[in-house]
């Protein structure tokens, strides 16, 4: 009987598309997860994945939008507040705008409503503000939960659900592999975190600062999970150099990250091969 697999897509913004590689790699080995997890882009990721898209759909549809400013100026015009009275309750402020809009202008349509039509079982993390605790969503609404999964502090507002109040799951969780844990043979984590460069040879201003730090937080977090428990397989691409918002530059992403998918593979080939000498020991 074959290996089983489980994989977990870590957050971090526009360094998530470095994900695409991860499932296009993936879809070439013939390996179809039974359960992902994801937390903020990871989320997002995971629920293309989830919903039956190839690496290669969502290569094509990121491309496809995120490649032309247009599109992108036009589907964030289409997030816009719906009417009056709701700009003036939300505000001007970056911070107020509306991650649940954003995603229902950007998400293909290939991702269904709920998490029950998904054909691959999925957990979303997010934060529980009040609950000061990890939120754990699986069933219901789709979208909001990839919504609060995202809503990066400063950037984005709250979600509310289910009576709590939710932001980015990365700040509880950044790689959520625990979530996959036992589900399958052989556990794939995929950090998409980085760290703060100095390689623009300047100072950072507070966005810079803010972000970063943020970042550092998320390392530790994973650092001390991984003194715990560790994935069968965890790997890092070189995303430190891209900011979280850079999502413009998805080519340059994608080509600078493209070494993943022959990572991937030689590090499931090591696992299946360590798999099958514990079983012949």
């Amino acid at each position: 009987m074959s290996p089983t697999f489980a994989v977990a897509f870590g957050g971090g913004g526009a360094r998530g598309l470095a994900h695409i590689h991860v499932i296009e790699a993936l879809d070439e080995l013939g390996i179809r997860p039974v359960s992902i997890a994801g937390s903020s882009i990871g989320a997002i990721m995971g629920a293309g994945m989830a919903s039956g898209m190839t690496g290669k759909d969502i290569h094509d549809y990121a491309r496809s939008i995120l490649g032309r400013r247009s599109e992108v100026a036009a589907r964030v015009w289409q997030a816009r507040p719906g009417t009056f009275s709701e700009m003036i309750e939300v505000g001007f402020r970056v911070s107020q705008f509306s991650i649940e809009r954003i995603l229902r202008a950007f998400l293909p349509p290939q991702i269904p409503a709920t998490f029950e039509e998904l054909k691959i079982p999925l957990r979303v993390a997010a934060t529980d503000f009040y609950g000061h605790k990890l939120a754990v969503l699986r069933e219901g609404d789709l979208n909001s939960a990839l919504a609060a999964s995202a809503a990066i502090p400063a950037v984005f507002s709250p979600v509310k659900r289910d009576g709590r109040l939710l932001i980015d799951g990365g700040i509880y969780n950044p790689v959520p592999f625990d979530l996959v844990d036992g589900d399958a043979d052989i556990v794939i984590a995929i950090d998409v975190v980085g760290a703060p460069t100095n390689g623009r040879r300047k100072k950072p201003n507070s966005i810079d600062l803010m972000f970063g730090a943020t970042q550092l937080m998320m390392q530790s977090i994973t650092a001390c999970k991984l003194q715990h428990t560790r994935p069968d397989i965890l790997l890092r691409p070189p995303v430190s150099r891209f900011r979280m918002l850079d999502f413009l530059k998805v080519d340059a992403v994608m080509g600078e990250t493209v070494a993943i998918k022959d990572q991937l593979k030689r590090s499931v080939d090591a696992a299946l091969k360590a798999r099958e000498e514990q079983v012949c020991a």
